[in-house]
This record gives C-alpha cells, structure tokens and sequence, in this order.
C-alpha cells in the first residue's frame, strides 16, 4: 500500500531477475528506524517473480524499466521521485538498521549539506564462486565509499548536476560521483556502517569485463582533462 503523503527520502533499486537476494535487500529496507520514506524499484523486464515480491512490500512501487541498463534505471527512478533526498540500494546488498536515521538526522544538523556518504562493510556469498577481481583482504574491516549504496542526497544535486551517463556500461556511478567531489558542493562522510555489500559471481562490477571497466575509467579521465585544459589551457603544460 502506497500512502498518499509525500515522504521526506525516495528509495531507488534497479532490478532485474533479482529474487536470489531480493527479498533480503528489501527487508533491510523494511527494518529502518527511519520511517518517512517510499521505495521505487524500476525492474528491467524480470521474467521471475521480482514484481510480485516487490510490490507485496510497503512503502514500494514497482515501475518498469523505459530503457535499459543500471544507469537509465536510476534516472528512471529519480525521474519519479516524490522525495526531498534521494538515496540507492541495489537488489542484492543490505543496509543496516539506522541508515536512513543517520543520515536525515546529519542534514537536520548540517542544512548546507547536498550529499552525505558513509562506509561500506564488505561479505561473501558463501554459496557463490569468489569473484576473481575481488580482493579477500577487503573482507576486513569497513571502508569510507563514495558509491550509491552509501550516498544519500539532495534531490536538487540531480538537477544541478544532471544524471548519471547511461552511454557508461559500468562506471556510471564512480563518475557521477567524481563529478560531485569536483563540483565544490559541500558534502559529509559519516564514520559509521551503513551498507553491506555482498560479493559474489554475478556482481556487475566484477561480471565486466576489466578491458571494459579500463576502457571507461581511461575515457573518462581523458575527458576530465580536456574539460580542465579547456578551462585552464596553462594549467596542464
């Protein structure tokens, strides 16, 4: 059931045959002490039971996907937020508990702030193959991560700095986020857990081929360079 009050956070997970983890991603969701929110999940064209088990959660609607790809989603998504901040969760990762309390209560406190971040705790799948681009070592500890799962932000950022590039097969996200450290729009880091990111085989960032990933990464710096040399011909000589 969808309450007509425009809630204060839009949840946005793309999804596509998602029902391995699905339901653990959304019972996460579930379980915030935060309350004031709506879920959107934009599924791309699941033939398994993704649908059905996302719209019997509340809070959630579920919208087919216009395009495709995990960029295009989420600018589906954003396109049709209700809320005032805009955070993400992908179908197979957990939050914990205070996520979302953490994070409005550091905007309450901080009002200047359009983006607030947090760390990421790391978990295999222990029924899945280790990825082989996937270090062990990353299974210790929790890392400050500057990736959708963590980010919470204004809805205005997405104005002003636009949406995420649906031209990029993976690295959407990683300069969506550069674009922000760049853009001298002042954002936090929280200090605590918020998400933990499973691991396994079919991870689209370790599913990718690395000639892709590297192709993208190089691209996008070769841009970022030429944008600074077009600004600031001296700057790079």
């Amino acid at each position: 059931m969808i309450d007509d009050k425009t809630p204060l956070v839009t949840v946005i997970m793309a999804a596509r045959n998602a029902m391995r983890y699905l339901p653990q991603a959304l019972d996460s969701i579930a379980a915030q002490t935060f309350r004031d929110y709506e879920v959107i999940v934009i599924d791309g064209g699941s033939v398994d039971d993704t649908v059905n088990v996302a719209q019997s959660y509340p809070k959630t609607r579920c919208i087919p996907q216009i395009g495709t790809g995990f960029a295009t989603a989420w600018n589906d998504g954003i396109e049709i937020a209700r809320g005032e901040f805009i955070t993400f969760l992908d179908s197979d990762d957990i939050w914990f508990p205070t996520k979302l309390e953490q994070q409005v209560a550091y905007f309450d406190r901080h009002p200047e702030t359009e983006c607030v971040f947090g760390r990421v705790e790391f978990f295999r799948d222990p029924y899945q193959k280790r990825p082989s681009g996937f270090k062990d070592s990353l299974l210790k500890g929790d890392y400050v991560a500057y990736m959708p799962g963590v980010a919470m932000a204004r809805r205005g950022v997405f104005d002003r700095l636009g949406r995420f590039e649906s031209r990029w097969k993976i690295v959407a996200d990683i300069v969506w986020f550069a674009e922000l450290r760049r853009s001298g729009l002042p954002i936090a880091v929280l200090h605590t857990k918020l998400l933990r990111k499973r691991v396994h085989d079919q991870n689209l960032s370790y599913s990718t081929s690395w000639s892709t990933y590297q192709t993208e990464i190089f691209q996008h710096i070769r841009e970022t360079l030429e944008k600074r040399r077009a600004v600031h011909p001296r700057a790079l000589l």
